[in-house]
């Protein structure tokens, strides 16, 4: 530790006027043990230092050949090392001018000991959520109804939600978003995705009760329809299909719900589409409303995301495309994309890259002069800009079409 004396010697060398510092001298000294392997500095925004200092934790996920993210309680974060060429110092002790007060009257020395160092540090940025891998686990053992009389059901592959947090790199409110998106349901404690068949055995049991029944699938009764269902299937099965494709709401006193129109002819849609490669748009579309509940009304637009119409082709066809059965990586997905057809419309594309919207800031932010770019029809793969003039056609929606002057190297 060094001495008044010594500190007011190096001032005089420095030619600093003592009267113009801080009365507060930190003196820095390396400990016994000290090694750059001790610790990791994490750069930390505004949200993730309060929600650390409100006593929250931060979770690191990820296998042994995945690249790890960050996850709070409800977001994800890409982790990257960032390298600097100043060496960065770990001082626990250390106070910043503001914690310094000026009550002292004369010059004193504050020794500060170094815990660590090291010449990089984690970056953290906002990442989407990696879903994909959550389907898949839970497809390992889909759920097909009760078991049979006298079998035992089989829970071989099935997932609390303690292991789908040890298993998906997501915060716990992302996972259980997607799992109401994938009509996930808990059963015995396990989450469990619903066989396809099944799905549609149950959603075909209430739409069937409903025309029977002369309801309106604005006003359908839960009371009743458990009560005449019940025998058919479990009667928390019937409600979980209520949930996932109606709106619960309660009028004097009894509970009813809304099916929605556009989920209903969507799951229909799906099913007559798993059955074939391709079809012919005008035969699908007379098939498709004849398999809906009556009183609802099929529309191309219900579709989206989940399937494909081809203009070009002579019929005109359709055929199934779900954008959850798409790579996740940025470029994978556009190679992808560009492999099934040569050429896309912003009409078409747009459903699949609609993730993309949220990174589109990070461009405006590295953008100037406005520009009006309006292309309508895209070509690839053939090198990276492609994906530039993809990024042109979505801001338009924004009314902020500006040439890129740069692009973070961290974007793709």
């Amino acid at each position: 530790m060094r001495t008044l004396e010594e500190v007011q010697a190096t001032l005089e060398i420095a030619k600093l006027k003592e009267e113009d510092l801080q009365k507060s001298v930190q003196c820095l000294s390396f400990g016994d043990s000290v090694s750059s392997d001790d610790y990791c500095l994490m750069e930390l925004d505004d949200t993730l230092s309060q929600h650390i200092e409100a006593g929250h934790s931060l979770v690191i996920r990820g296998d042994k050949d995945e690249h790890g993210v960050l996850c709070s309680g409800d977001k994800t974060y890409d982790l990257k090392i960032a390298h600097t060429s100043n060496l960065l110092l770990f001082l626990p002790g250390c106070k910043t001018p503001e914690q310094l007060t000026s009550s002292q009257d004369s010059t004193h020395v504050i020794d500060a000991h170094i815990w660590g160092f090291c010449s990089s540090y984690w970056e953290v940025r906002r990442h989407r959520p990696r879903l994909k891998k959550l389907l898949r686990v839970l497809m390992e053992n889909p759920y097909e109804g009760p078991a049979i009389a006298g079998q035992q059901e089989n829970t071989e592959n099935t997932y609390t939600m303690d292991d789908l947090l040890e298993t998906i790199q997501a915060s716990e409110e992302e996972i259980k978003h997607h799992l109401k998106t994938l009509h996930a349901c808990q059963i015995n404690g396990f989450w469990r995705v619903l066989d396809s068949d099944y799905e549609m055995k149950l959603v075909g049991h209430v739409t069937q009760l409903v025309d029977s029944e002369s309801w309106s699938f604005h006003k359908v009764p839960l009371q009743t329809s458990l009560d005449e269902l019940g025998p058919l299937e479990p009667r928390e099965m019937i409600e979980h299909c209520f949930n996932c494709y109606g709106t619960r709401y309660i009028e004097n006193g009894e509970v009813f719900y809304a099916l929605d129109e556009a989920k209903v002819c969507r799951a229909t849609a799906l099913m007559l589409l798993n059955n074939a490669v391709k079809f012919n748009l005008g035969e699908f579309q007379e098939v498709w409303q004849q398999s809906v509940p009556e009183g609802m009304s099929t529309r191309l637009d219900q579709l989206k995301s989940v399937a494909l119409v081809d203009r070009t082709a002579r019929p005109e066809t359709i055929c199934l495309l779900r954008v959850q059965d798409l790579p996740e990586d940025t470029l994978e997905r556009f190679n992808h994309l560009f492999t099934l057809r040569e050429k896309w419309t912003e009409e078409d594309i747009t459903p699949y890259i609609e993730w993309m919207l949220d990174t589109l800031a990070v461009i405006i932010q590295y953008n100037k002069a406005k520009q009006d770019i309006s292309p309508s029809l895209f070509k690839g793969p053939k090198n990276i800009q492609i994906i530039f003039f993809f990024f042109f056609s979505l801001l338009k929606f924004l009314n902020q079409l500006q040439p890129l002057t740069k692009i973070p190297n961290h974007f793709f």
